[in-house]
């Protein structure tokens, strides 16, 4: 395809139309213009008032490249939805009272490692060090007080692979990354056909090529409701790497903290993820329920219909990918 659009291109120039021809090679292969085409055109639910997202991007491990795209099509998403305005950062800071108090949630695009720690905390002087820990201490309670007092975290693919030094996060979060299998086209299942943020699938299996996690405690059914999940009837299973025991490989999911809303999908990894129709529905429905905006049920449908989790494992240090 991309030698025809050369061929084509050069034959456009002995024509003297080399301009026109040049534009459409270049949205062929932008990928914003690609993201701008996949985009919807209308948010799910009209917001009640005017909605602030922050995008946070820190990395203090593995730094994924797809980072900016997403963070670019998460403003985009907001933009032409309507549904709310994104905030792109990697500082801190915003996570004291008064930073938080600008947003109605924050979104974890790809964040790995102790996010609120300085990367060369071990190194540090012991006073600096006590400044550090002291500092990271009361960003997790400022974090914390602003989602139990009714605002929403949504979580994009490595925002697992974080502060598993801080087990509330692991709560919070609903799991912690244990790894990726599998990287490659895969078909994932509707765990809830009818429910509202699984609405743009239409009953159907999603299948997509990105890199799957699973997930390890405190990750279980008993306190999430699994939104989409791994087919691993249409998987291979014989793949390195596989701990899980029990089959049940989550993708998508909600719940609660407090009075406070949580989104959480791991499907982020590929380029290709942010401009594919389905999966940005997905998002924004999963963000407009984190804003407060739509209406769903988050309660855990529970071990009774659902497979369970594997026994808790301890944390350890996860390295993103």
């Amino acid at each position: 395809m991309r030698s025809r659009l050369i061929i084509t291109a050069l034959t456009a120039f002995v024509a003297g139309t080399i301009g026109t021809v040049s534009l459409a090679f270049g949205q062929a292969d932008d990928p914003i213009a690609k993201v701008k085409a996949a985009l919807p055109d209308e948010a799910y639910v009209k917001p009640e008032k005017h909605r602030t997202l922050l995008v946070f991007t820190l990395c203090r491990g593995f730094r994924h490249t797809v980072i900016p795209l997403g963070a670019e099509a998460l403003q985009l998403l907001g933009e032409k939805t309507g549904a709310y305005s994104a905030v792109a950062s990697d500082d801190i800071a915003l996570f004291e009272p008064d930073g938080l108090a600008r947003f109605d949630a924050v979104c974890l695009l790809n964040t790995t490692g102790e996010l609120f720690l300085p990367p060369d905390f071990k190194d540090l002087a012991r006073a600096e060090k006590t400044a550090a820990q002291e500092r990271d201490a009361g960003l997790k309670k400022s974090f914390l007080d602003y989602l139990r007092h009714g605002k929403g975290l949504v979580g994009i693919h490595a925002a697992t692979d974080c502060f598993y030094e801080w087990p509330d996060f692991g709560v919070l979060m609903g799991g912690y990354f244990d790894g990726h299998p599998w990287n490659e086209e895969v078909t994932l299942k509707l765990d809830e056909p009818d429910h509202p943020l699984n609405g743009m699938f239409d009953g159907q299996p999603l299948v997509v090529a990105d890199e799957i996690y699973q997930f390890k405690a405190p990750y279980s059914r008993d306190r999430l409701r699994v939104l989409l999940s791994l087919d691993t009837s249409r998987t291979d299973m014989n793949k390195k790497g596989i701990k899980r025991t029990d089959g049940d490989f989550a993708v998508s999911w909600v719940h609660t903290v407090g009075q406070g809303r949580v989104f959480y999908c791991s499907l982020g990894h590929r380029d290709d993820i942010f401009w594919s129709p389905k999966v940005l529905r997905h998002y924004l429905a999963g963000i407009q329920f984190a804003l407060g905006d739509l209406p769903a049920p988050s309660a855990p449908v529970g071990a009774t219909t659902q497979p369970t989790s594997a026994p808790a494992t301890s944390h350890g240090r996860g390295a993103g990918r």
